[in-house]
């Protein structure tokens, strides 16, 4: 991807999207968390991305939007149960170009439209600061084990302005 200006845009996802969103998802993590994990959590991490049609499943399973930059998929997002941010992962060549905080702000303006007061996310080391940045409030530390590697995450919140309140 060459460096634009160009702001992403967002689409819902699509049941074809899945090959891509899981290429995404193995390069997110073993690029952009490398310096927060071992190599093992990394690979144990990434595998949940091998059974393609399970990983479909969990993306269609939630509301999920894809991000694309210069017409191609630059990243991915699902919010489930309307309050909790299950995903969101950005391709490395797309990393700190605007695609993670329009997803988030998508998601974030999603839930807050539907009712949610509170959003949380179980953000890794890698993701910690991302959403500290924008306001979400650690709450407790968590490890997790995903194929007999531990891997640390921290439970972080953030109260949305109602639809209401904005008016």
């Amino acid at each position: 991807m060459a460096r634009s200006v160009s702001a992403p845009g967002l689409r819902p996802y699509l049941p074809t999207d899945a090959p891509r969103l899981a290429q995404l998802f193995r390069a997110s993590i073993e690029t952009l968390a490398a310096e927060d994990y071992g190599e093992d959590q990394l690979a144990a991490w990434a595998a949940a991305a091998d059974d393609e049609e399970a990983f479909a499943k969990k993306l269609a399973g939630a509301l999920t939007i894809v991000a694309s930059l210069d017409g191609e998929i630059a990243g991915f997002a699902s919010l489930r149960d309307n309050k909790l941010f299950d995903m969101l992962y950005v391709h490395p060549r797309a990393a700190r170009r605007g695609v993670g905080s329009a997803l988030a702000d998508a998601m974030e303006k999603l839930a807050a439209a539907r009712g949610t007061r509170e959003i949380s996310v179980d953000a890794s080391d890698a993701a910690r600061d991302f959403f500290a940045a924008r306001g979400y409030v650690a709450h407790q530390r968590n490890m997790r084990e995903l194929r007999g590697e531990w891997l640390g995450n921290t439970t972080m919140k953030k109260t949305l302005e109602s639809k209401a309140a904005t008016q």
